[in-house]
């Protein structure tokens, strides 16, 4: 299996210093060896659902709709909502006791977890772009063609333009929130590709951590370790084979976390 390489920089007053890192594929993750960085990524590796299908019947593709109520209904095929993934005792990281579910991200907003193939919104004039994709129960999404949909829809008179859905889109998924105790240990870091692949001399993800840079070009989760209690900052952006980001409404996204230690007021 070839190696998936993640390139790491480091900002200081003398100025700027880069080091190439190589992961070698693993049983359950993939490790980079550091040096003196603060955080590491290793890939995470999870069950597979192969068969697993996501569906949405509602709302419809390029409909508009009056402002208010807005039901999402959504068809899940051989993939248990509520249940615990396998792995998820031995994963030591935070995990949903609710089980399975939907990311459910609008219009790039940070996402809902949807425990019910189900949702209501209350929404105003304007364009929506609605992505929602299968879920372990630790937040890790299912990559695989089939397990996510995409979909726009209107609503009222609104003036905004229609986003191109057939352009490449990453959107942010994790990490999310605060994590407490033991789950700061190891916090997945995780996002979605839509039209686009990472690789190492196209496309790649430019994950900003605390000011540390890693350049990926492999889609898949990784583990974040050595992150520092309090606020974190991760910053993701989709760039180009020049690190030129790629244009598109979801691209970019900067969000803050916390982590809290054990018994921490």
């Amino acid at each position: 299996m070839p190696a998936l390489s993640i390139a790491t920089f480091f900002l200081n007053c003398g100025g700027n210093q880069s080091s190439e890192k190589e992961i070698v594929n693993e049983s359950d993750t993939t490790d980079i060896v550091e040096s003196d960085q603060q955080v590491s990524l290793s890939e995470v590796i999870s069950p597979q659902f192969p068969d697993a299908v996501l569906e949405m019947n509602q709302p419809l593709e390029s409909s508009n709709y009056d402002p208010g109520t807005i039901e999402f209904q959504f068809n899940v095929k051989n993939y248990q909502l509520t249940s615990q993934t396998l792995d998820a005792d031995t994963k030591q990281c935070a995990n949903s006791g609710k089980g399975q579910h939907i990311h459910f991200i609008l219009n790039g907003s940070p996402y809902k977890a949807l425990y019910k193939p189900a949702y209501k919104a209350e929404l105003d004039v304007g364009n929506y772009v609605v992505l929602s994709f299968l879920s372990r129960s630790y937040h890790e999404s299912l990559k695989h063609y089939g397990a996510y949909v995409i979909s726009q829809f209107s609503v009222g008179d609104t003036k905004s333009e229609p986003v191109d859905l057939t352009a490449p889109h990453m959107f942010y998924s994790r990490p999310k929130g605060e994590y407490k105790g033991l789950d700061t240990e190891k916090v997945i870091l995780d996002f979605y590709l839509v039209n686009t692949d990472l690789s190492p001399d196209g496309n790649k993800v430019r994950a900003t951590i605390n000011g540390e840079q890693f350049l990926i070009d492999k889609w898949a989760p990784y583990f974040m370790e050595g992150l520092p209690m309090g606020e974190s900052t991760i910053k993701l952006e989709l760039v180009d084979h020049t690190g030129n980001i790629i244009d598109g409404p979801f691209n970019s996204v900067e969000r803050t976390i916390s982590l809290v230690s054990e018994g921490a007021i």
